[in-house]
Formats: C-alpha cells, sequence, structure tokens
C-alpha cells in the first residue's frame, strides 16, 4: 500500500520555525517530483513548494519565497519543508504530494499532476 505519511505539525507563536517531514512508502518516488500544498479554513488548496525528482530545481509560491525550503533525501523516500519566521496566515493543514510523471523537467505548481496524497498535518501560528 503506497503511503505518504506527514509530520511535525503544531502550534507555534509568530516568527518561530517547524520543520515538516514527509515519509513515503509502499514504492519508490525517487523519480518523482514531490510538493507540498496547504488548505487554509474556507480556502482552496494551494501550492507552496515543490521539488523537482532530482533535486536540481526547487519552485514556491510568493508568499513562502525567503523563509520556507524544499528539500529531500531519495534514498530515505523523504520530503522536508523546513518552514522559518512562521506568520499568522501560514496557518493550514499542510499536504505531500507525489508527481505521477517520472523524471517530469519542471514541477507544476497546480494539483492536477500530483496522484499520491498524504493526510495532512496541522499548522497552526499564532499571532
Amino acid at each position: 500500500q503506497v503511503q505518504l505519511l506527514e509530520s511535525g505539525g503544531g502550534l507555534v507563536p509568530a516568527g518561530q520555525s517547524l520543520r515538516l517531514s514527509c515519509a513515503a512508502s509502499g514504492r519508490s518516488f525517487s523519480l518523482h517530483a514531490m510538493a507540498w500544498f496547504r488548505q487554509a479554513p474556507g480556502k482552496a488548496r494551494e501550492f507552496v513548494a515543490g521539488i523537482k525528482w532530482n533535486g536540481a530545481m526547487t519552485s514556491y509560491t510568493n508568499s513562502v519565497k525567503g523563509r520556507f525550503t524544499i528539500s529531500r533525501d531519495r534514498d530515505a523516500n523523504t520530503v522536508y519543508l523546513q518552514m522559518d519566521n512562521l506568520k499568522a496566515e501560514d496557518t493550514a493543514v499542510y499536504y505531500c504530494a507525489a508527481d505521477k510523471q517520472i523524471r517530469r523537467y519542471d514541477i507544476i505548481q497546480q494539483s492536477y499532476p500530483y496522484n499520491y496524497w498524504g493526510q495532512g498535518t496541522q499548522v497552526t501560528v499564532s499571532s
């Protein structure tokens, strides 16, 4: 059974940091781009960050550039999201996702190519 399991969420004051992890099991995603999305209450799910299958390229939504860093350990089949200088507007459920295509040249910032999703981890930032 293929599974993406997120961890690392929690409640922190504004300005602090969290590191999310996404551990994949059931198959290897070493040839697939991986991404983090988030969904705040009453809002649509949005792309946060993505990383190319070989780690050579990353992509971020404008609101997190300079504060969030995505990385991956292909051998461990794990993706990370380091979130620094958190703001109240970062409060959301964060989801890990895997692109269905292998060796994609770029990173897609929409949800349609991602066919494996985790259950999500809650991040709450108090102001």
